[in-house]
């Protein structure tokens, strides 16, 4: 078989003639990059990289400052209406004596001091400390104090006593959040590996795609190490890590390993079927990794850490995946040969040697009535995505979170009675001495105007590092900090009230930050980046899916498809997390808005994973075409022939990406249901009713290349006719393919 100009092929071979150095290599390979994670120490992201605009501005005057932030907490002291006052006092007084007790709590200030912290109502009082040492191991000596608030919580049991604060609830919400992820990890493996055994009927079969992907997963989680020196990285980059890594990994040498088995069930040889799988397969494995990275570059334009964080732990996976199947796989699958048959499972027929009957009918009727298949599919996607139109951004908050955390009812109380206490804004003032009069009089001012406006309330405090150079303002803003009042009053306190107080005092610099800071911020990056992100991607998937098919038409309508499936995605999520349809069956606590950075995540994400299927459906469509097979003839056989290995893979996606649904966070259900509903559309809709009935509709115009462009590679999608003919070779170099370890 010829393979010049064949990465993939060329690899393919080498590596069953070399199975025993490609299979010795790569566990070497693996077990050297997990080494390396061990040993250095892995980039997280600093918290000024966390943010960005203003916010990110006055995290670096806080560093450069050597602002050491105290571990804060806040204990709510809380009455119902018929409770008498001296009730709640005496929970007070007894609080903050016992908490002054505790070695472990620092600064504490209550309205027994004179502190504002009484709400309008006069039923809520707050009690603040910090958290004695340092603030990044509070969580080692937070343990008494909630004993002491416990305790005078059941001494005074008509009064409502309770704790929020970021050590306290990072606490809680992290055992949570740690056994969702263990939930969704130990499901997705079980389930991978039960679709996988009904696919190949046998148990052999079965754990190869999923110890390869496993292998690949833990070699790039060890090399995000030296990747992260770069890019800085968050625990988000390693979910979706997991989440990428499976899918890709499992479905890359699902592929192959289908093709192969495909191939020796037509009677080919050992050594034809692999060079067939690995001139094929492996090839549509390589473009559709080339196409997944590419995407997940797009993510580099944001210009946002976190973003790139992510980026560059995909890309790391997929390549090393991508890498892994052109030379482990068909190594593994030389030394297995026929013994990858090993472990028949009892009633679970062959299914390499034909796609069954359901596929075949459907794409029957489709071919039959082309122009009506597609305008109902196409239809069907456009209606579904038409919800998308009335998408509500927002950024990610406690609303995200386990609402049945008793850290986060307490904060929800905190947050009614305080408005925009829990997370104010802040203002950071940096000055050779903020303890100057001139400051002094400056902040005061500002103080009395930003209340003056009505869109702030108290209790306003102000902290100063041990230096005397930085001063933080905290201001409470009205509204829930993501609504528009509170957007207001932001701009209110920023562009007006500090450029009028603190603002006039020469060289002083402020800066305003926060929760709802931040969220603007983040909108204004998004707005201004999000169409350069979706054009870099969109052009470098048009040029590889030109230069790969040699067709214009091909490239554009595979663009406009996954287009299609990804618009649709995003009106479901609308539809579930906006609109409230089926949130009951998701264990969805209650309905809002979808979280800001997730529709460019999705985009991005689904566009590449989508081209798997779309390479590989093309592949086999194009390798008919070349063999001289009319546009029905090809489209029919290449959509029948890979309809057993696609269907496959979506299933093992989808139902990977269901198990983040289960998650306790929103966001993680949003990011799982909108991946999960694309590739289910696009596995089943547009694969097969919408690319055949299209296809069949343009007919020779598929493969339209205007004159100007036939300069571009020829690049070989039809086997040699020697590769499917029954029987081993007998070349003695190819029989090196089966005989040499």
């Amino acid at each position: 078989m010829q393979t010049r100009g064949n990465l993939a092929a060329r690899m393919g071979r080498w590596s069953a003639r070399h199975r025993r150095a490609a299979v010795l290599g790569w566990l070497a390979f693996v077990a050297a990059a997990f080494l390396v994670g061990q040993v250095v120490p892995r980039g997280e992201l600093t918290a000024a990289e966390q943010t960005l605009g203003a916010p990110a501005q006055a995290q670096r005057v806080l560093e450069e400052n050597g602002w050491e932030e105290p571990a804060s907490e806040m204990v709510l002291v809380q009455r119902d209406a018929g409770v008498p006052e001296a009730a709640a006092t005496a929970a007070l007084t007894d609080l903050v004596e016992t908490l002054r007790g505790v070695p472990e709590a620092t600064d504490v200030v209550s309205p027994l001091d004179g502190a504002p912290l009484v709400s309008a109502d006069g039923r809520s009082v707050l009690v603040t400390l910090d958290v004695a040492g340092d603030s990044a191991t509070a969580d080692e000596r937070i343990g008494p104090i909630q004993d002491a608030v416990a305790a005078v919580a059941d001494r005074h049991d008509d009064v409502r006593v309770e704790q929020f604060g970021g050590t306290s609830a990072d606490l809680a919400l992290g055992e949570t959040l740690d056994a969702d992820f263990q939930r969704a990890e130990l499901l997705s493996v079980p389930i991978t590996l039960v679709v996988l055994l009904v696919t190949f009927g046998a148990v052999v079969a079965a754990l190869v795609p999923l110890v390869f992907a496993l292998t690949a997963f833990l070699a790039s989680l060890g090399l995000l190490s030296l990747t992260s020196q770069v890019w800085h990285v968050d625990q988000t980059a390693q979910i979706v890590m997991l989440l990428i890594g499976l899918a890709v990994g499992v479905d890359y040498s699902l592929f192959y390993l289908k093709r192969e088995r495909e191939e020796r069930a037509k009677g080919a040889g050992p050594a034809d079927a692999l060079d067939v799988a690995a001139a094929t397969s492996g090839r549509s494995v390589l473009i559709s990794g080339i196409t997944v990275v590419v995407a997940m570059a797009g993510m580099f334009l944001t210009g946002f850490s976190v973003f790139t964080g992510v980026a560059s732990a995909t890309i790391l996976v997929v390549a090393v995946s991508v890498l892994g199947s052109l030379t482990v796989l068909p190594a593994t699958m030389a030394w297995l040969g026929d013994r990858v048959e090993k472990g028949r499972i009892p009633f679970l027929r062959r299914r390499e040697a034909g796609p069954g009957r359901f596929w075949p009918a459907v794409l029957g009727a489709v071919l039959r009535r082309p122009l009506v298949a597609a305008l109902a599919a196409g239809a069907a996607l456009v209606a579904l995505a038409v919800p998308a139109l009335s998408m509500d951004l927002r950024s990610e908050g406690v609303q995200d979170l386990p609402q049945d955390l008793a850290v986060i009812q307490t904060y929800d109380r905190i947050t009614e009675a305080f408005p925009g206490g829990p997370s104010p804004a802040e203002v950071v003032i940096e000055a050779p001495d903020v303890e100057a009069p001139e400051v002094q009089a400056a902040v005061a001012e500002l103080r009395e105007r930003a209340l003056a406006t009505g869109q702030v309330s108290e209790p306003i405090g102000v902290e100063t590092n041990e230096a005397g150079t930085v001063a933080v303002v905290s201001v409470p803003l009205v509204g829930d900090g993501e609504e528009q009042a509170s957007r207001d009053a932001l701009a209110t306190l920023a562009d007006d009230v500090v450029p009028a107080t603190v603002g006039e005092v020469d060289g002083v610099t402020a800066v305003v930050t926060g929760g709802t800071a931040y969220s603007v911020a983040f909108d204004e990056l998004m707005a201004d980046r999000t169409p350069w992100v979706f054009g870099f991607v969109l052009v470098l998937a048009f040029v590889l899916l030109l230069v790969s098919f040699r067709s214009v038409t091909v490239a554009v309508t595979a663009i406009v498809l996954n287009l299609l499936s990804v618009a649709a995605a995003y009106g479901a999520m609308v539809l579930v997390f906006e609109e409230g349809v089926g949130a009951d069956l998701i264990g969805l606590d209650r309905t809002g808005a979808i979280v800001n950075w997730i529709p460019l995540f999705l985009f991005v994400i689904l566009f590449g994973l989508s081209m798997d299927y779309h390479v590989f459906i093309l592949s086999r469509i194009r390798e008919g075409h070349d063999q001289g097979l009319p546009t029905r003839a090809a489209v029919a056989r290449g959509i029948t022939s890979s309809a057993g290995v696609v269907t496959s893979a979506a299933v093992i996606m989808v139902f990977v990406f269901l198990t983040f649904v289960t998650l306790s966070m929103t966001s993680m259900k949003q990011i799982g249901l909108g991946l999960a509903i694309a590739v289910l559309l696009d596995a089943t809709v547009v694969r097969a009713v919408l690319l055949p009935a299209v296809m069949q509709l343009l007919g020779r115009a598929n493969w339209y290349l205007p004159r100007w462009l036939r300069w571009l590679p020829e690049l070989q999608h039809e086997p040699a006719a020697a590769a499917v003919l029954p029987g081993p070779r007998t070349a003695p170099e190819d029989s090196l393919a089966t005989t040499r370890g």
